[in-house]
Parts: C-alpha cells; structure tokens; sequence
C-alpha cells in the first residue's frame, strides 16, 4: 500500500448497518456488519472493533480510514477517533478530503460520503463511464463518466425499507421473507408481496439505470454497472442491467482515500 500502512481498518458506517474492513497492504484480510446503534457511544465502538479485530488475531492497527452518513454517530466517530486512534494516521471522508474524483453537482458538500466513495473505487477499479447501484436503506445511483468524473445520481427507498412500510401500513398485509415466490402471479398474500417488491425492485433498477445511461450519451455495451451494499441475491439476480457485483466497493473506496491522503 502507499503510505506504507500495513492494517488499515476501514468504517463504513450507514443508516442500517456498518460494515468494518481490515486491508493488509491492499488485501481486504477481514470484514464484518454490524448494525449502526445511534445509541451505541465511542467506547462501545471502541470494544466492539476491538473485539472482532482481535478476535480475527490481526494484530495492532497502523491507520484508519471511515465514512459516515448518520450526524449522531459521526460525533461518537469523532470521539472514537480522539480517545483511541489520536496517534495514527486517520482518514474521515467529508469536506476537504483528497479523492481525485470531480464532483460536478450544485453542491458537491452535500453529496454522500459513501456515494463519492464508491464513485471513487468504481473510478479506480472499473474505469469510467460507470454506474455505482447501492443497495442499503436507500438504493442510491451514482453515475462516472468517461473521464472519471461523479456527475450525480439517483435515490430510491431500499428494498427492506419497502417491505417494512407495507407491514406497518398494510391493515390486511404483514412482515415477509424477502424471498422469490413459487410465479410473478402470487397464490396468496405472501407470495404476492415477495412478487412485488422484488420484481418491483428489479425493474425498478433496470429502469433507473437504463434512463441513466442514456442521459450519459454512452453506448450501453460499455458502461459498467456495479451492484454493492447489503443487496437482496433475489432482487440483484433479477436485474438484468447489472453487470458486476463487488459487495466491498466502499471499504476498496476507503483505502483509495487514505492512500490518497497519506
């Protein structure tokens, strides 16, 4: 790795869960989910890292790098970074950060952190033009053109959040397995449920993508279309504009950025 970091430890914190790596040089050697507790203090993040770097025998951590898109747990991030890792090297991706990466949106400060994360491994790693689909409690489009620029995206509620909202809204629905139903013609409540959301969210995708892409002006045959996130195997098997699948794209995106920055 450049900078000369043996262990990275990379934080990858969202709405739902958070999601940790630790890269030896430029191998992810680890990576865990967890989910991101609003409740949960510095300390606690601090004993639960702890513990699963432990746990895998890593040995110490040489430098840190994490993004994060929920203000309450940013300032225990914050905290963490001050109590326990003040004397390493850390990368907190946010304003100011060294990315490489143009961002061309009325308010580049008002992106994501993850979405200009993953813009920036999908740059790295795929090469524009590209498409980044996260999958998380949103489903977030992230579009790279040729010259690995991020020009903007799109936003969508996330699967899980769908079928959560159709139980709690539905008088004569309930919670289901997102799994694929016997058809697309459901035979009972749960099967058309599961029809809907996930041949929903399937097209849903596709479709997405697809103006996407002609937006870019781009021959569809050579833009990349990157699925990442915590994605459902049965809505991503539906979609038929999916070309790649690299679930750790944002912890790769960490590392580029504390390569980047140190």
């Amino acid at each position: 790795m450049s900078g000369g970091f043996a262990r990275l430890l990379c934080l990858d914190i969202g709405n739902s869960h958070t999601v940790i790596g630790v890269f030896n040089d430029d191998e992810l050697v680890s990576h865990w989910k967890v989910a991101s507790d609003e409740r949960r203090t510095a300390d606690e993040w601090q004993i639960l890292i702890a513990g699963l770097v432990s746990g895998a025998e890593l040995g110490d951590i040489d430098a840190v790098s994490m993004c994060c898109t929920v203000p309450n747990i940013t300032v225990e991030m914050r905290t963490l970074h001050d109590r326990y890792y003040a004397d390493l090297p850390v990368s907190f991706v946010g304003p100011g950060i060294k990315t490489g990466v143009p961002i061309l949106t009325d308010n580049p400060r008002e992106v994501g952190a993850d979405r200009i994360v993953n813009a920036l491994a999908a740059a790295e790693t795929y090469g524009g033009p590209c498409l980044v689909v996260d999958f998380g409690t949103a489903t977030t489009f992230d579009v790279i053109d040729a010259d690995n620029r991020y020009l903007g995206g799109a936003i969508a509620p996330g699967v899980q959040l769908a079928l959560e909202a159709l139980g709690r809204r539905g008088a004569q629905l309930r919670s289901v397995e997102l799994a694929l139903p016997r058809g697309v013609i459901g035979k009972n409540t749960v099967e058309a449920i599961q029809s809907g959301v996930i041949y929903g969210f399937a097209g849903q995708v596709d479709g997405i993508v697809t103006r996407l892409i002609e937006a870019l002006g781009t021959d569809r045959d050579h833009v990349t279309v990157v699925a990442t996130g915590s994605y459902p195997d049965v809505v991503v098997d539906n979609c038929a504009t999916i070309t790649t699948l690299d679930p750790w794209l944002t912890l790769t995106g960490l590392r580029l950025v504390h390569e980047k920055n140190h």
